[in-house]
């Protein structure tokens, strides 16, 4: 084939409105399988290199092998009844929900002219951006553009006069500093701008009702409001007009042990109160390195299972790219695979019984004791875990549609706490906004069950400390 064999007829029908040819690069389909059904009335085209590296990447049980095969399958949706001319032409998309005009989506087969190659064609993404600038010179009057989730192409788009974009659809930020913190905080006292309250006391807890509109901005459902005067409250109820606050005694919450470890400044007491509340089943803690993050989960999940019994098993897992990749090639079995990945768990774990008089035999007893289970993040892909508390560690290298498909695991009486910095992300592709901790941070503000904290300061010494702000 000398050219792509778009029916003409069928691009001229709709040529009056001027559709968007968005050509999708393979990253954007592993990103989000279902990412054709998001651009609405344009027309995608999916180049025939693209279709060729999913079906190179669909082998194997890592999870970017799980993406590729369900975006196949979401291809396959649309294009497998369809003629070899209408999947050229375009197979009309259907909104997903339901109302307006649809989008057509096609496949791009074309081996291009000597006299249009932009680039060497000895790498794919040269040759997507060469079907690009094809469709850019066949139909100058349209307008074509690139997604792609790599820079670099990005880069070389504009260096061939081909525009190009990220995949935004799952941005629901365009600044990471709009991400809710989990708290509200204030100079002074809080009192001091409240004029009307209603105090109650319900089952030995002390609730305060004020007006919404003294907040002057958004809250959320298990939002925390503290201030210099030491008063801390959560949102535990959200009307229309009011907001209902459960008084915390942050004195008190600062002094209670969980399994031996007491909170060490206001930010912990908040994650603590999250991670210990049955009636919460979805904490996501974040903040820099030594934060706290994973030593509270763990002492919090610790204390659920073995002296309250509020859930069966704890659930560990972790996702890296190296873990994906590389966790078949190393010997033993799934959890002797996993141990050098969570090495974070068990150190903490040993930072728990650091002050018994044999740490190892303690971490050994909890060990034994204790149904602390890893597991590799494709264990978890179509399982339903019930009476469980999960523990996803590095969460900010999951892209929104893998924390979709983990926390859908999450059975009945179970829990899910996501861990993450989202000042270092290693996933390509990915960034502080379009991480899956991000997305799923947002998605469930306001959410009853749900809650997060951005935990403070780097307690864990103060090298480390000074290493977070200095280097």
């Amino acid at each position: 084939m000398s050219e792509v064999k778009l029916v003409k007829s069928s691009i001229e029908s709709i040529a009056s409105s001027q559709p968007i040819f968005y050509v999708l690069d393979t990253n954007v389909l592993i990103h989000d399988p279902t990412s054709i059904l998001n651009f609405h009335e344009h027309h995608v085209v999916i180049p025939i290199t693209v279709l060729e590296e999913l079906d190179s990447l669909k082998s194997g049980r890592q999870s970017i092998a799980a993406d590729c095969r369900q975006a196949i399958r979401e291809l396959d949706k649309l294009l497998g009844r369809a003629s070899p001319d209408a999947v050229e032409a375009g197979v009309s998309i259907p909104r997903q929900h339901g109302t307006g005009g649809s989008g057509t989506l096609s496949v791009l087969m074309t081996e291009m002219p000597d006299n249009l190659v932009m680039l060497p064609t000895h790498l794919n993404d040269n040759k997507i951006l060469n079907d690009a600038g094809f469709l850019k010179h066949k139909y100058p009057d349209r307008r074509v553009v690139l997604v792609t989730k790599d820079i670099n192409v990005r880069l070389k788009a504009r260096g061939c006069g081909i525009e190009s974009q990220d995949y935004h659809s799952d941005q629901l930020l365009s600044d990471i500093e709009q991400l809710n913190k989990g708290y509200l905080e204030y100079a002074g006292s809080f009192w001091s701008r409240i004029e009307n309250v209603e105090t109650s006391q319900h089952n030995g807890r002390t609730l305060h009702r004020v007006a919404r509109a003294v907040f002057g901005e958004e809250v959320y459902p298990n939002q925390f409001i503290t201030d210099e005067s030491g008063f801390l409250a959560r949102i535990i109820k959200l009307d229309n007009d009011s907001v209902t606050l459960l008084d915390l005694n942050l004195a008190k919450l600062l002094d209670t042990e969980t399994w031996g470890l007491k909170p060490r400044d206001v930010y912990q007491a908040m994650a603590m109160n999250l991670l210990m509340d049955p009636d919460v089943h979805l904490v996501n803690l974040s903040g820099s390195a030594g934060s706290g993050k994973t030593i509270l989960a763990l002492a919090a999940a610790i204390e659920q299972t073995v002296p309250t019994k509020i859930y069966r098993r704890i659930i560990v897992t972790r996702s890296t790219q190296a873990l994906d990749e590389d966790i078949g090639f190393l010997p033993g079995t799934e959890a002797e695979k996993m141990e050098p990945w969570l090495g974070a768990i068990t150190d903490n774990l040993e930072a728990l019984h650091w002050d018994d008089e044999n740490c190892s035999s303690s971490v050994e007893y909890v060990l034994n004791k204790v149904p602390l289970m890893f597991k590799s993040l494709n264990y978890i892909r179509g399982r339903s875990f019930q009476s469980s508390l999960i523990i996803i560690d590095e969460t900010q290298n999951l892209t929104p549609h893998q924390v979709k498909t983990i926390v859908t695991r999450a059975g009945n009486g179970s829990k899910v706490v996501c861990l993450g910095n989202l000042a270092q992300i290693d996933t390509p592709y990915l960034t502080p906004i379009s991480s899956g901790l991000t997305y799923l941070t947002e998605r469930f503000k306001t959410f009853a069950g749900g809650g997060n904290i951005l935990l403070q300061g780097v307690p864990r010494s103060a090298l480390a400390k000074f290493a977070e702000e200095h280097l």
